[in-house]
């Protein structure tokens, strides 16, 4: 995993704050069901530096309005 220091204001998923982003380059499992600290992961592909990555904008239930 690796956080991005050029990370958008906000997500380009929702246009909605988010809390963390991280960069995942190869397998992935999302489990939300009672989660205490996310209500939602929005996902963004990107490219960098020519490698295939998946970006994972992290929201808060305060954030998302639940």
């Amino acid at each position: 995993m690796y956080v991005p220091e050029d990370a958008p204001s906000v997500c380009p998923v929702c246009d909605t704050a988010y809390d963390s982003v991280s960069e995942h380059d190869a397998g992935l499992l999302v489990n939300l069901l009672d989660n205490t600290q996310y209500r939602r992961v929005c996902f963004e592909p990107i490219l960098r530096d020519g490698e295939a990555l998946v970006q994972f904008f992290h929201h808060t239930h305060e954030q998302v309005g639940e």
